[in-house]
């Protein structure tokens, strides 16, 4: 990995902010791909249900910002918040059940590097679908502080997209 301060991808004007979803809970990673799907500032580039997969895709696909729960199998939320900012600082706003204002997670989350946050409901899908503001999701994610965070890993621009 390059050392901090390194050249970084820097989107050009008009390009789409390139998210990565981790979560895992496959109804959470459903409405969180549909709130960003929606908005054409966005495109989610993919997908990851822990923490080591996070990594991996995060230097696989070189997404501008990830979204990140706190409660994972294998490698939780924290634990690969520090890795990320360590490894290949990332933008990453949390969304959790567990990052609410105040909160333990959100102090220690913001603390480690994290740009955001959102609190995700607790009860059921249908909960949690309502009550994720796609307006705040969307804003978190792509807002400059987020999206337009300076990268610090070496690489120039993000993998050529498939035709």
């Amino acid at each position: 990995m390059a050392a901090p301060g390194g050249g970084g991808r820097e989107g050009r004007a008009g390009d789409p902010v390139r998210v990565l979803v981790v979560d895992d809970s496959p109804t959470a990673r459903s409405v969180l791909l549909a709130k960003l799907g929606h908005d054409p500032r966005l495109e989610v580039v993919g997908t990851a249900n822990d923490g080591l997969a996070a990594l991996e895709r995060i230097l696989e696909l070189r997404p501008d910002v990830v979204t990140l729960d706190v409660e994972m199998p294998r490698l939780d939320g924290l634990a690969t918040l520090e890795r990320i900012m360590r490894e290949c600082p990332t933008p990453v706003v949390m969304v959790s059940s567990l990052t609410r204002e105040g909160a333990e997670a959100t102090l220690r989350a913001l603390d480690l590097g994290a740009v955001d946050f959102i609190a995700k409901p607790t009860v059921g899908a249908v909960a949690i679908a309502g009550r994720i503001a796609e307006d705040e999701l969307v804003e978190k994610v792509s807002t400059p502080r987020a999206s337009r965070w300076r990268r610090r890993c070496g690489w120039a621009a993000a993998p050529p997209r498939a035709p």
